[in-house]
């Protein structure tokens, strides 16, 4: 399915990095993939061709960068990038993490400066030294301010929330996610509620599922039967309303809800079977209206596989089977702005290998919606209902997935033979937006009903 664009790629040198995350620059969007004890790369399209754009600050180079995310987290309309670093397997770290702030609010990869929000006086006793994994977003309320939730390994797990004055506070006790497990991948988003849930996945030990409670958190997996304890989890995701996931040398899962609010799994003995899963991403690459899930592997060939109305089946994903990659993580993002999703993989889970990127080639109609909160940012979280004349989907804007990752804040749908009819665009508190004969082959940035207008 997929064709090897690498070339694309202006850095060759093999990288030994883990997770990415991406966000948007005022040209396009912008991928921090992470460097473990390397330095980080800022990646964004230039000239032809993806480049790294990292300044020293964002760089950072000497640590061991691992989990990423990028979210809006003091209410400027900019997202920062939380980067978690960690030089142990598990409990304690010499590593803390970076909080990165765009300085003077540039809107672009390549032109803004960045300062270290931990590096700040008010913030010289709060580091991070808990070893951990997956980092994710969280927006409690609704109000367009979000949190960044650690998933620790070992230690319970960290959500800080950042103050006006730049102050990050640790509210993991306050709001009920002091999660004391093995954390490994996280997904956040409307999974159970129409608010932000988060769903964490597990090792040596069950799978946890917090649903939102009007911004405090109570804990339900074995209650809608995702606690799983016979795997380990590693990547996760949302196919639609399903979650699905990936395990260490176990049985893999896709657990679809029924109507009485639990959970069924549904997966294929193809999707099933045990393999070294790292990363998982979701999306309709080729762009024919249906989703594909991307399996990531470690040390063994990826996966593909295709929703059809009978359920999951395999494809071969060419060039993108890698069986000599080290994965580790994966995202995904219209980089070059055509319309068409590029997978970006990153290795070095053993030895350092070069990123690679791939595409689907297509001449298919899509269409995309880029939601944004009351500040101007990506409204990570939302809830993005496409309906056609032959078909409904609804996608929601990543706040962390995968394993390590997150993938681009856009709602992208591949449309096949489909005419778009409208779309409907539900935030994390609650308020809609619905419109009608959305254009095709177009990215619609709908604001905020609550954002000021001028």
């Amino acid at each position: 399915m997929f064709t090897d664009r690498s070339d694309s790629l202006a850095d060759e040198r093999p990288h030994r990095g883990y997770g990415v995350a991406v966000t948007p620059g005022e040209r396009g969007p912008c991928a921090l993939v992470t460097g473990y004890g390397l330095a980080n790369r800022l990646l964004t399209w230039r000239d032809g061709a993806l480049r790294d754009v990292a300044s020293p600050a964002v760089a950072d180079e000497g640590r061991h960068a691992i989990g990423v995310v990028a979210a809006d987290l003091d209410a400027d309309g900019y997202e920062e990038f939380y980067v978690h670093n960690t030089d142990e397997f598990g409990g304690r770290t010499r590593d803390t993490d970076l909080l990165l702030d765009p300085v003077e609010c540039s809107p672009d990869c390549d032109g803004a400066r960045w300062r270290d929000l931990y590096g700040l006086g008010i913030n010289a006793d709060r580091g991070n030294f808990r070893a951990g994994r997956s980092v994710a977003a969280l927006d409690r309320y609704g109000t367009g301010r979000y949190g960044v939730f650690v998933a620790s390994y070992g230690t319970p797990s960290r959500f800080y929330e950042l103050g006006d004055d730049g102050e990050l506070t640790d509210m993991a006790s306050a709001v009920g996610l002091d999660v004391d497990a093995c954390g490994r991948s996280l997904l956040a988003g409307p999974i159970v509620s129409e608010s932000m849930d988060l769903f964490v996945g597990v090792e040596r030990g069950p799978n946890r599922l917090y649903r939102n409670e009007s911004g405090h958190y109570e804990e339900i997996a074995a209650d809608v039967g995702v606690a799983d304890r016979e795997t380990d989890a590693r990547g996760v995701t949302m196919a639609d309303a399903a979650i699905a996931y990936g395990s260490w040398e176990g049985p893999n899962r896709i657990f679809e809800p029924r109507e009485d609010g639990t959970f069924d799994d549904v997966a294929p003995p193809e999707f099933a079977q045990p393999t070294r899963v790292r990363t998982l991403a979701c999306a309709d690459f080729d762009n024919d209206g249906r989703e594909e899930l991307f399996v990531h592997v470690m040390g063994a060939g990826n996966r593909l596989f295709r929703r059809t109305p009978d359920g999951w089946s395999m494809l071969d994903p060419g060039p993108a089977a890698e069986p000599k990659g080290l994965g580790t993580g994966a995202t995904v993002a219209d980089f070059d702005g055509d319309g068409t999703l590029e997978l970006l993989l990153v290795h070095g889970e053993l030895a350092a290998q070069p990123l690679s990127l791939y595409a689907a080639e297509n001449d298919r109609g899509w269409l995309r919606v880029r939601p944004t909160t009351q500040y101007g940012a990506p409204a990570r979280g939302a809830a993005v209902t496409l309906e056609t004349d032959e078909w409904t989907r609804t996608r929601v804007v990543c706040a962390g997935s995968g394993y390590l990752c997150q993938m681009e804040p856009v709602a992208h749908f591949g449309l096949g033979d489909a005419a778009p009819e409208r779309v409907r665009i539900r935030w994390p508190d609650g308020r809609e937006t619905t419109i009608d004969r959305p254009a095709e082959r177009a990215e619609h940035e709908i604001s905020h009903p609550m954002a000021p207008r001028f």
